[in-house]
């Protein structure tokens, strides 16, 4: 069972998100809440996954994401926003989010993302747009190291991590052991010079690694 804490200003919309994923299966929405309540929440419940509004009017979004990852077991944590390009976006990939919803996503995808997050991939909008990546880029060493140093198996794990799939995933589409890709990805991150699968999965949209899959 995957546990999920919804936080977000908007009633109706902590409702929604709480049918939707307790109707999923497999998926307990273990509270809805407002931005206040979150970090105590989260001391009491332990979830494994918190969906959190990147801009609150109680509380800044940021700095509840700042305060979860500094947790001895932080959950993982993706943002909520209602823009693509929201500029608040690139700061919480930069404090470690695992990705970001639009608050508009289709329902019936909505419970596929949670469980891609709880398998350790990577969530981010199918609208997200080099304004989202350049604004996570800016100030960084050349856009997390390049690609050219991946070999040609690295940068196929690449595309594949970038599409959200799980190490498991990656190795039945590529019929390789767990562990073989487990090993890939960590030469993956070391060679970009990222600490985190979504960073990972940026530099490729940045490097063009996905326009050209497609």
């Amino acid at each position: 069972m995957i546990r999920v804490l919804v936080v977000d200003d908007e009633a109706l919309i902590r409702t929604g998100f709480r049918h939707i994923l307790n109707a999923a299966g497999h998926i307990e929405v273990v509270a809805a809440v407002s931005g206040r309540e979150a970090l105590a929440e989260v001391g009491r419940l332990h979830p494994d996954i918190v969906l959190l509004d990147i801009r609150m009017p109680d509380v800044d979004g940021l700095t509840v994401l700042e305060r979860l990852r500094a947790l001895p077991r932080p959950p993982v944590v993706a943002m909520l926003t209602t823009f693509d390009t929201d500029e608040y976006v690139a700061a919480a990939l930069r404090m470690g989010a695992a990705g970001f919803l639009l608050k508009d996503t289709d329902p019936e995808h909505l419970a596929l993302q949670v469980r891609t997050l709880a398998a350790d991939g990577v969530v981010l909008s199918p609208k997200v747009t080099s304004a989202v990546v350049d604004g996570y880029l800016a100030g960084r060493a050349p856009a997390g190291g390049p690609v050219e140093r991946l070999s040609a198996r690295e940068r196929e794990i690449l595309v594949l991590l970038a599409d959200g799939l799980s190490n498991a995933e990656i190795a039945s589409r590529l019929y390789l052991g767990v562990g073989t890709v487990k090993d890939h990805v960590s030469a993956i991150l070391t060679k970009l010079e990222v600490s985190g699968r979504v960073q990972a999965a940026l530099a490729a949209e940045r490097a063009g690694l996905l326009r050209e899959r497609r």
